[in-house]
């Protein structure tokens, strides 16, 4: 055991070396200077403009930049933002928390509620409910969020005004107000990004379930089980779908990164101040230092999730564990 998680360890640091160098090079040789917009506000003298590149380090070789930022990024510092003026770190910490309520959220509603309409659909297997959950998961998985996001701040935003359509809270509402208020008023502007994320992402949850339920449904296991006599509803919620778990593992390995980075159109959509919004405006700005520390958070998920996958499939089936 210690030897495969050693092997897998240095596989996810050559994983997320391999990835932080190619975002490295490609960001720096897409064309367009970072510090032009800097002087849109005013006319910049180029002694002034040749102290900030130095500032920042872009007067330096690629491969000298390249070797600074690895050096820096090893402890801790990504740098200082351009555009923002702060360091990096601070930056994607105060954007961090909105993320994770975000990005927290959409995965729990949409792991817990896709594996459990998805089991459903395979119990009921060509019933008028499966039929119409598949339509549906199917529709789901193909909007696009950015547009499902449009429609629902227009509609419930705009039209019903039901909810904010845009923001982490209420700009007038008193910093000591009380935390039942400043609690609702939170939830009311997290609804309708949540809802968005949770919506574009069930059908694909729903559709693995379904099948791996069905799969599991078919196996020598179950029909052994039934003649041991055992309950068909303890075959189904415990044996079978326990054994149906393994491409939601999977899936939320993968969307780990959601955690952080959320939706960056959702975000950008309903202006919440997370790391997808973050990342969006580092690239319209072409703010190296906090696209980088920003992309270095999300392929560490990444490796992340794909190690935590593989733990819990262990956990799940003793025939996976590594001896």
């Amino acid at each position: 055991m210690a030897r495969w998680l050693a092997r897998r360890l240095l596989l996810a640091a050559l994983t997320v070396a391999i990835a932080i160098t190619l975002a490295f090079f490609l960001m720096r040789l897409a064309p367009g200077d970072p510090l032009s917009r800097l002087g849109d506000e005013r006319p910049m003298p180029a002694a002034e403009l040749a102290g900030l590149r130095a500032r920042y380090g872009l007067d330096q070789p690629l491969l000298s930049q390249y070797a600074t930022f690895v050096v820096a990024a090893t402890g801790g510092d990504f740098g200082r933002s351009i555009h923002y003026g702060r360091p990096v770190r601070e930056i994607i910490l105060d954007r961090l928390p909105a993320s994770v309520l975000l990005g927290g959220g959409a995965l729990l509603l949409t792991m817990l509620g896709g594996a459990l309409l998805g089991a459903m659909q395979a119990l009921r297997r060509d019933s008028p409910l499966d039929r119409t959950a598949g339509v549906v998961s199917l529709a789901a998985y193909a909007t696009p969020s950015f547009w499902l996001g449009l429609v629902l701040a227009w509609l419930v935003g705009i039209e019903w005004r039901l909810l904010p359509v845009g923001g982490f809270r209420d700009p007038l509402l008193a910093p000591d107000a009380p935390w039942m208020t400043q609690v609702v008023d939170l939830l009311r502007h997290l609804a309708l990004p949540l809802l968005t994320l949770t919506v574009v992402s069930i059908g694909a949850v729903m559709r693995y379930q379904r099948t791996a339920m069905l799969e599991a449904l078919a196996q020598p296991f179950v029909a052994a089980a039934r003649a041991r006599g055992l309950s068909e509803r303890r075959i189904r919620w415990r044996h079978a779908l326990r054994t149906s778990l393994f491409p939601i593992v999977t899936l939320l390995g993968l969307w780990l990164p959601v955690l952080a980075a959320g939706s960056v159109f959702v975000e950008s959509v309903f202006a919440w101040p997370g790391l997808g919004s973050l990342a969006a405006e580092a690239v319209g700005t072409r703010d190296y230092p906090l696209l980088m520390g920003v992309t270095l958070l999300v392929a560490v998920l990444v490796v992340l999730g794909g190690l935590l996958a593989d733990l819990a499939y262990a956990a799940l089936d003793p025939r996976v564990r590594p001896a």
